[in-house]
């Protein structure tokens, strides 16, 4: 990887786009970190931290720590995946919408994104509301003398306002940058965050090895104090440090792995007499990634299996609320089995929805048969799609049950050993290096297109 970067800097158009994502991500970080108005930052932060490995704990994560300082990008790119998530399966079940994917050409391409766009802010205003109503239902909101109404106004446009931009930020980068832009933009929210989880594992560590004294229960008003709560869960025995170090390392390797692998079907082609000379007769095969689909099952599981508990959050209600918000609250619990369980099946649902997608049995059967190419022991046509289809749902299962075992295998180590950031890591970590990896082969791919001189020199 550091090598394939060192390449593409001595090139002076990948240079260029390497310049113009940095500065891109910087305009991010810097937006990130630029408060709204008429926010009480510290109590929304003091707030966020009570609610450690709840669903606001990973939209914050998500978000790069902007959710909980109630920045212009504390939304992130969260309501354009929503958006892109509901598009996508709205093209599958409405035939109109997919005729334009499918046959509108470059100018269906435009209207779906366009589309997209609409759906994002649509999903922003009603995001930037229920955060708002967060706010306001804890008494966080510092408006002085000016009226409640222009407050709740100015709140929300300004969070739908830095949505919006980072969706354009995104597309700009896609288009003027390395790698796709909306993944880059979560990636660099992700990563913002490490040097405070290791500030958090630092800090555990040291409460872990500090007595807690009569004087500091008293100081933090008894055993069933908040801040005694919080100290207590935020305890880290030293012997955990390097065992979350080597899992973690040994995480990224299986995630890179798996990522190379893949399942290659052999393909002969026929030879064929044209004037005097002989073409075909050639072998060659065709490649069928493991996990086909990337990290985008993953993101779109997490948004959707999130989404009662964060509707309920914006509302104002936490696990300890009565009635059926509380009910809620408890239910999607990210350490509670049955958003583990929501969250696997999700995550193996979009797996075989986004194979589907990308890769079609019947169309390269086809275009095999077209061209005179067939599988040793399947008949050109139907037969040989049907063995695609069979190896590609295969395949699917074996990515999905990837995906969904490093997903969740964080969850139950931090169940076991009761360290609830875990939780939120093992998304991050699969996100973190699938995007990385996305964005080395991008480079890799320009790299090789500037080489290649063609047929002409």
């Amino acid at each position: 990887m550091i090598q394939t970067i060192r390449n593409a800097w001595k090139i002076p158009e990948l240079k260029k786009k390497i310049w113009f994502t940095i500065f891109a991500l910087l305009i991010f970080r810097l937006g990130a970190a630029i408060p709204v108005p008429f926010i009480n930052t510290d109590g929304l932060g003091q707030y966020l931290q009570m609610q450690s490995g709840t669903i606001l704990e990973l939209i914050n994560a998500m978000s790069g720590s902007a959710f909980s300082m109630a920045t212009v990008f504390a939304l992130s790119i969260q309501p354009y995946i929503n958006s892109s998530i509901i598009i996508q399966l709205l093209t599958v079940a409405i035939p109109a919408l997919e005729r334009l994917a499918k046959e509108g050409g470059e100018e269906g391409r435009k209207k779906i994104a366009s589309i997209t766009r609409y759906t994002t802010v649509g999903i922003a205003l009603l995001q930037g509301y229920g955060y708002y109503t967060l706010i306001r239902s804890y008494g966080l909101i510092e408006a002085g003398e000016v009226s409640g109404i222009w407050v709740g106004l100015v709140i929300v446009l300004t969070f739908t306002a830095g949505s919006a931009f980072l969706m354009w930020l995104g597309e700009q980068i896609t288009e003027f940058g390395i790698g796709n832009g909306i993944s880059i933009i979560l990636f660099a929210g992700i990563v913002s965050r490490v040097p405070s989880m290791v500030g958090s594992m630092i800090t555990g560590v040291q409460h872990w090895m500090t007595p807690v004294t009569e004087e500091m229960i008293e100081s933090w008003g008894g055993t069933e104090s908040t801040g005694y709560l919080t100290w207590m869960n935020s305890r880290l025995h030293p012997a955990f440090v390097p065992v979350i170090i080597i899992g973690m390392l040994a995480l990224i390797v299986f995630i890179v792995f798996i990522d190379n692998s893949e399942r290659r079907l052999p393909v002969q082609y026929a030879k064929r007499v044209v004037g005097r000379k002989m073409y075909g007769g050639q072998s060659t095969h065709i490649p069928m990634k493991v996990n086909m689909s990337g990290v985008m099952p993953i993101i779109f599981a997490q948004s959707i299996a999130s989404l009662p508990a964060t509707i309920c959050a914006f509302m104002g209600v936490t696990a300890q609320s009565s009635g059926f918000g509380g009910s809620m609250m408890r239910l999607f619990d990210t350490s509670k089995p049955f958003y583990s369980i929501l969250y696997f099946l999700l995550i193996v649902g979009f797996s075989y929805f986004y194979a589907t997608m990308q890769f079609n049995p019947i169309e390269v059967a086809n275009n095999l048969k077209k061209n005179g190419g067939f599988i040793p022991g399947f008949r050109p046509g139907k037969p040989t799609a049907d063995f695609i289809m069979k190896v590609l749902n295969k395949i699917t299962m074996f990515g999905a049950l990837y995906l969904a075992i490093i997903a969740l295998a964080p969850i139950i180590t931090g169940n076991i050993f009761k360290i609830s950031s875990l939780a939120i890591g093992g998304t991050s970590v699969i996100i973190v290096v699938g995007v990385a990896l996305e964005t080395v082969k991008s480079l890799e791919a320009q790299m090789l297109m500037r080489h290649y001189k063609g047929f002409l020199e």
